[in-house]
């Protein structure tokens, strides 16, 4: 097994648990190494701080998986892991059956949060979806399928790794049905809410789980109101709003086919009366508001993929909270979000209070958001929250 040394100086933030080795940090690597190989970490002195997988020419060439010498990656270590990650869910409530409230949707495995960096599995339903995002995962492939056969039994695995971090971590991707027994779309429950998802729209794995909790709160919020959901994708937040008793909601997506599957969505819930779908520019639908709305949702897909690219998410992000406060009518509330783990919530929040001085409005912050907790968080791992939002209440100056 070969030994990748680290600098001075960057031995603290992996000491104390962060999973993460990054490439300036780095001293030396043995020669020989391959990409996907198995490699120790260590630090100026020789001393142990983890194992991973290699993969060379990335900004981040080791993610954690062991901190000791003996840890075998094989189906048992495999295994173990996604039991955890299920003893975890269950806690949680997940899957639920409680009426009303019946999820058989949600995160059964995200990646370092549950100690397999690289790895995402998302149920839906009997099926799972899979994303590999290291070449070290992918090349044990076998090995996971296997340990989830074993602890799930799911009726179905889909491949939805992005051809864009399969490119960049060196492997081919194969998105598709790895085992026989689905062929139609995705169909699952979240909070009782019924969804089917074609597996031909591919957004993340097919939804968007992470702001479960946060679309329960809108659902709590909009009696009575009128909603726009802007960036709806199929309709998740609105057809909350929708059941919490909103008079109206206008969800607005540019996808033609996410529009679709959205309309269908709601008209199954018995939402089709309250929820209008357009296909459209959400920029534009904002800009148009016009203080028409009680409550103006905003969560758009992520503007700061890398560090490189922050500083003008933030002025997307100022604009679209502008937009935002100046459809909201006074009194009315804006939800402001930010899925780009580069902007974390003091930066989002500063958006917001330029956005709405430029919107000649008050935007007072109410309440803060982050991702459920089936996306957990190791508490060295400041990077891993990379889902945040706000819901502010606007009044006129």
């Amino acid at each position: 097994m070969a030994t990748v040394r680290l600098k001075p100086g960057h031995v603290q933030p992996v000491w104390a648990g962060h999973p993460w080795i990054y490439a300036q940090a780095i001293d030396h690597v043995e020669p020989g190494v391959t990409a996907g190989d198995e490699v120790r970490v260590v630090d100026p002195r020789g001393n142990l701080l983890g194992r991973g997988f290699y993969t060379p020419g990335s900004a981040i060439p080791v993610r954690i998986l062991a901190r000791d010498e003996t840890t075998q990656f094989d189906v048992a270590f495999f295994r173990a892991r996604f039991e955890h990650a299920i003893a975890l869910r269950t806690e949680m409530g997940l899957p639920s059956a409680t009426a009303g409230q019946e999820t058989d949707g949600y995160r059964l495995v995200h990646a370092e949060g549950d100690g397999v960096p690289g790895l995402i599995v998302d149920r839906y339903g009997d099926t799972l979806a899979v994303q590999f995002g290291t070449i070290g995962m992918k090349q044990r492939e076998a090995m996971i399928r296997e340990a989830l056969r074993v602890s799930v039994g799911p009726r179905a695995v889909l491949d939805r790794t992005s051809a864009q971090t399969a490119k960049m971590e060196g492997f081919d991707p194969a998105p598709g049905v790895a085992r026989e027994g689905i062929e139609g779309p995705l169909d699952f429950s979240e909070r009782g809410l019924r969804f089917r998802i074609p597996l031909e729209l591919g957004q993340k794995t097919g939804f968007y789980f992470d702001q479960r909790s946060l679309r329960a709160r809108v659902e709590s919020l909009s009696h009575g109101k009128r909603v726009l959901d802007a960036y709806a994708f199929v309709g998740a937040f609105a057809m909350a709003a929708a059941r919490g008793g909103a008079r109206e909601v206008v969800a607005v997506e540019e996808s033609a086919a996410a529009v679709e599957v959205g309309t269908a969505c709601a008209s199954a819930n018995g939402f089709g009366d309250r929820i209008t779908f357009v296909k459209g520019d959400a920029r534009r639908a904002l800009a148009d508001g016009a203080a028409a709305f009680d409550i103006v949702i905003t969560d758009p897909p992520r503007l700061a993929p890398t560090r490189g690219t922050r500083e003008q998410a933030l002025i997307a992000y100022t604009k679209l909270a502008e937009n935002a406060c100046r459809a909201t009518r006074p009194g009315g509330l804006v939800v402001v979000c930010s899925c780009s783990a580069v902007v974390d919530l003091a930066a989002l929040t500063r958006a917001l209070a330029t956005g709405s001085t430029r919107a000649n409005v008050d935007a007072v912050v109410l309440e803060r958001w982050f991702q459920g907790p089936d996306h957990p968080v190791p508490a060295a791992f400041g990077e891993g929250l990379y889902l945040k939002a706000v819901i502010a209440r606007v009044d006129a100056r």
